[in-house]
């Protein structure tokens, strides 16, 4: 439990805090340019097609996707604040996904009808949105599908704007329900489970596409160099999140060594078992390790790496350490040097970070058996991308949930053997 009162308790001041981040994000821009220039550029991301390889870096220019990133971000902090949402890490993480994925494959066009369809569902239910702020925001990972139909598949204008909304609205408020019954497949043990609900979905969405007709195929847009102000910023505003934590609660080493020793297992909560200011330190730490981790393989920190990276650090709010990721990592890692592969392509890269959903199998279950994870992540992921398209953001927890779906029940086993 928590024991020290410190300035970051109060909701408020939580949430003071997030606002804070996204606005920095926003004000990149002075750092990256030209910010009259890059506001101009909205437009280019939100008529975009938005696939999953789709740069925010390359088709328009580092300080769009940098406003883009936080403008959007302040919309659902501000959302989830309206309607009294708790923080937590759950929530936290819900935060920062959008961030990330905000850099590449989300805007405000295409996001809007499927946050409003989870909206709709909460009245449906009849209970309050502050429920559900999380799982809208999750959600989200759809929203490539939205851009696709209103621009990919050369439709009449304004059928394809009310066809495209429509089924916003109809995976916002299918959403929540698959989301909580496909968790019992992995057992919680595939953080990211919003990307396994999105990757069913997507999916399906693609077959009945292709059995109209249409299909497209995946083009990667990408920045294929490190922009020397991206990593200076993003080192800055990972440290600046390890001194806040610090000096709102007095934290020492010891203190921040506490989180290092839970597992990551279904339920872990940091934000609430150790506080709003250890769990800002351990996401400060964790994107400053994973980004020395894509420089020391020298992949370029475009929007997909940056995007990953701040995934990371959400999550680190929620069940991420060091100890529990980096085995799944190297698993990875081994794999694709196996085949070949260089980490320094982005997409292995981005499937490096993405990977570490799988944090929880490292932690519960031991260094070899994250490995292995790993391993089978790294084997696997690249294969399920064609099965919905691009259309699901989030495929790394499409593959995540296969993995952890095999590998839980015969880790119980021999656990319970032992």
């Amino acid at each position: 439990m928590i024991k020290q009162e410190n300035i970051l308790n109060s909701r408020n001041n939580k949430y003071m805090i997030l606002y804070l981040y996204s606005i920095i994000i926003i004000l990149a821009v002075f750092f990256m340019g030209f910010p009259l220039e890059s506001i101009k550029q909205i437009w280019t991301l939100v008529i975009s097609k938005c696939f999953l390889f789709t740069d925010y870096f390359a088709i328009s220019s580092i300080g769009t996707a940098f406003i883009n990133s936080g403008l959007i971000t302040l919309i659902v902090i501000s959302i989830a604040r309206v309607n009294r949402a708790e923080i937590n890490g759950f929530l936290i993480a819900s935060f920062f996904i959008v961030s990330g994925f905000s850099l590449f494959g989300k805007n405000l066009y295409n996001i809007t009808s499927i946050i409003l369809g989870v909206y709709l569902y909460s009245k449906f239910k009849k209970e309050s949105f502050s429920k559900y702020v999380a799982i809208a925001n999750f959600a989200t990972s759809l929203a490539p599908l939205v851009s696709q139909v209103t621009f990919g598949m050369n439709l009449q204008p304004v059928i394809a704007v009310i066809l495209a909304n429509v089924i916003g609205l109809v995976i916002g408020f299918i959403f929540p329900t698959l989301a909580s019954s496909f968790s019992n497949f992995h057992k919680g043990f595939n953080i990211y489970n919003a990307g396994f609900t999105s990757g069913v979905i997507g999916v399906i969405f693609m077959s009945l596409f292709r059995l109209i007709g249409y299909d497209h195929s995946i083009v990667r847009q990408l920045t294929t160099k490190s922009d020397i102000r991206v990593v200076i910023f993003i080192y800055i505003y990972f440290f600046s999140m390890i001194v806040v934590g610090y000096l709102s609660g007095k934290k020492t080493i010891k203190d921040y060594v506490k989180i290092l020793k839970y597992s990551g297992k279904p339920g872990t909560d940091f934000v609430v078992s150790e506080g709003f200011d250890l769990a800002i330190i351990n996401m400060g730490v964790m994107g400053i390790s994973m980004t020395i981790l894509a420089l020391l393989f020298k992949a370029p920190l475009n929007g997909l790496v940056v995007g990953a990276i701040l995934t990371v650090v959400g999550f680190s709010a929620l069940s991420k350490h060091l100890f529990n990721t980096l085995p799944i990592i190297i698993g990875v890692v081994f794999a694709y040097l196996l085949a070949g592969r260089s980490m320094s392509d982005t997409v292995c890269m981005i499937n490096a970070l993405f990977s570490t959903t799988l944090a929880p199998i490292a932690g519960c279950y031991g260094i070899p058996a994250g490995i292995l994870a790993g391993f089978l992540h790294g084997s696997l992921v690249g294969n399920l991308l064609g099965l919905h398209g691009g259309m699901n953001l989030y495929n790394n927890g499409f593959s995540g949930g296969f993995v952890a779906a095999l590998l839980v029940p015969l880790l119980d086993n021999i656990k319970k053997k032992k």
